[in-house]
């Protein structure tokens, strides 16, 4: 398999007035697990639609598994997905479905079945009515009828929604064992970092339809240490001042903000510094290391830097 899975290149979507994706790019690896967080209403589930084919992509290109989209062949059918919330049908059992799935699918080996309801951990309820299920259990058959195909890619669309704190952790370790077991790429999305943040090698932010950051988990981990966190005119230029002048452990997060990490130094005498060099700054905050926090300064930047271009 290629290491690229999905290749999202200027991917735009409009519905009316309403701009719902603007440019989007990125790009999933074979072995990821690609976090995609932003608010609701942000452009996480049409981007999933236009990936799946779910919904007509007129601007851009998307690549999934090799294949375009509007020309999939076999993309779709190595592709499981729960968007939006799990189909079933409600007065089958979930043996029932799961047989109805595998007959959509070709598939004739009987034993997958039982396999998946293992992993999934729904052997117990094979007999019960999907709409007998309680929440957690038809995201669980949900989950189970979109990885029974075996799928190289599988994209799950704010599936811990609704879960009680025993039912995220549970689903966190499927996906985990399918990424790692199976060896299944995985796109999953939320509107919580904290909870992608569990499972998830690589983040995309995404706000307003725009993709306004992307960083591995490492990256993400060193973004969000404890420190001075700034705010400036020009990253670069403060950067210089701030590795000439040996104030100690930094890091740049983008054209606008950096934040040091370890300083004998003040806030004020680092204020102090850099102005005297000509460089503005506009905020100087100690960070306390709060992914919430990180993830809100992140869409605080981005819609200043909005209302500024515009």
């Amino acid at each position: 398999m290629s290491d690229e899975v999905l290749v999202i290149d200027n991917v735009s979507k409009r519905f009316g007035h309403f701009q719902a994706l603007d440019r989007i790019s990125l790009t999933i690896n074979n072995g990821d697990i690609y976090g995609l967080i932003g608010e609701n209403g942000a452009g996480k589930t049409t981007l999933m639609r236009l990936i799946t084919g779910l919904s007509f992509l007129k601007q851009g290109q998307i690549t999934l598994l090799g294949e375009a989209a509007g020309h999939y062949q076999q993309a779709l059918r190595r592709t499981g997905a729960i968007i939006e919330n799990p189909v079933a049908f409600p007065n089958l059992t979930v043996t029932q479905n799961l047989k109805l799935c595998a007959i959509q699918h070709g598939i004739s080996e009987p034993h997958l079945i039982a396999e998946t309801l293992g992993f999934v951990g729904l052997s117990a309820k094979q007999g019960t009515k999907a709409k007998q299920l309680s929440l957690g259990q038809r995201q669980r058959l949900g989950l189970a009828l979109a990885i029974l195909p075996r799928p190289d890619f599988l994209i799950l669309d704010e599936p811990t929604n609704g879960l009680d704190p025993s039912g995220i952790i549970e689903f966190r370790q499927l996906i985990k064992q399918l990424n790692e077991e199976r060896h299944t790429t995985i796109l999953i999305s939320s509107h919580i970092l904290s909870e992608l943040y569990q499972v998830s090698s690589r983040f995309g932010f995404i706000h307003q339809g725009r993709l306004i950051k992307e960083l591995t988990k490492g990256e993400l981990d060193l973004a969000n240490q404890a420190g001075l966190a700034l705010t400036v005119d020009h990253v670069t230029a403060a950067s210089q001042v701030l590795d000439e002048a040996a104030v100690g452990e930094f890091a740049i997060m983008d054209e606008h903000h950096l934040i040091i990490h370890h300083s004998q130094l003040s806030a004020a005498a680092i204020n102090q510094l850099l102005i005297q060099k000509g460089v503005a700054v506009s905020e100087l905050v100690r960070q306390e290391g709060s992914l919430e926090q990180y993830y809100m300064n992140l869409v605080s930047g981005e819609e200043q830097r909005h209302v500024q271009s515009n």
